[in-house]
């Protein structure tokens, strides 16, 4: 091989597609929560040339374009389109279809009373059947095809990450993130512990305008025995509750440590939490508060 071509970096495609009410809207969110550039119904014409774009860019290595009705001229020209983008190998082209039982796309499209994009003055099953034998040859070239109709929108997530997930070690992660109550609860933690309850730094002169980042404030917070019944629990409840919330589909689990200002025991607490479960799952430290000290009013 000549030593002066480079190899480029293969591209992921992933055409989503199916019958209206199968679950594509669940499909393209799941998608972007990996990672994933999603389009909702690009013009056919404008493909190649955005595809061509996205290599010379080389910042976007995953794109899942979602097609249905509204784009049903694309239909016919789909499988050759995409024949082409894969001929020079640097593309990995799948189409996912999403399907689901008559009796069941019925029941969601009473439930949302919506209108049928082939029904929108008739009747609803008369939608549905020329619908799917319009789709019916897609269906066939579809590399994945997956039944909705007695899945939870949880579960199609599921079976999403299960085929189209490449970095398995990066869908979930935790966010540990210290913060003052006075300053407000943070609105995106899933997890919040007071941690008012534990020896305050603030009191000792030395340790004043210190922060738990460092070692003097660290260490008189941790060498209190109360700190070190509650770390103990704290992280055993941790370690059993995760697992649960991985289960039900979250991508990032937030945790919040908070003491009075923000400055000593939960930046503590919060730095020597991350750390251990870092050992465990990608995890990112972060401290809102820390820089807000207010030395007339403060009480960490």
């Amino acid at each position: 091989m000549d030593g002066g071509l480079k190899m480029e970096k293969q591209l992921k495609l992933v055409v989503v597609t199916g019958m209206s009410g199968a679950g594509k809207t669940v499909a393209v969110q799941s998608f972007e929560d990996l990672g994933y550039f999603c389009i909702d119904n690009m013009p056919p014409s404008l493909l190649p040339k955005f595809w061509e774009l996205v290599r010379e860019s080389g910042k976007i290595d995953k794109v899942a374009l979602v097609i249905d009705l509204r784009s049903r001229a694309f239909y016919d020209e789909i499988i050759e389109m995409l024949r082409n983008l894969g001929s020079d190998g640097l593309i990995d082209a799948k189409i996912l279809f999403l399907d689901a039982s008559d009796e069941e796309l019925v029941a969601r499209y009473k439930e949302t009373r919506r209108s049928h994009p082939l029904a929108m003055e008739g009747r609803l099953m008369d939608g549905i059947r020329l619908e799917r034998d319009l789709l019916k040859d897609i269906r066939l070239k579809a590399q994945l095809v997956v039944d909705t109709s007695k899945l939870t929108p949880r579960q199609l997530r599921e079976e999403i990450f299960h085929n189209f997930d490449t970095s398995k070690s990066t869908s979930f992660h935790i966010e540990v993130l210290s913060f003052g109550f006075k300053y407000g609860l943070p609105i995106d933690a899933d997890i919040v512990m007071d941690v008012r309850f534990l020896p305050n730094p603030y009191y000792i002169a030395d340790l004043k305008n210190k922060t738990g980042l460092e070692q003097p404030v660290y260490d008189y917070v941790m060498d209190s025995d109360k700190t070190t019944i509650f770390y103990q629990q704290f992280m055993t409840l941790l370690r059993n509750i995760i697992p649960g919330y991985k289960k039900e589909g979250k991508t990032s689990l937030t945790i919040a440590i908070g003491c009075t200002g923000g400055q000593h025991r939960s930046v503590a607490l919060a730095e020597r939490i991350g750390r251990a479960l870092d050992e465990e799952y990608p995890v990112r430290i972060s401290h809102r508060d820390v820089t807000k000290r207010k030395e007339t009013t403060n009480r960490s």
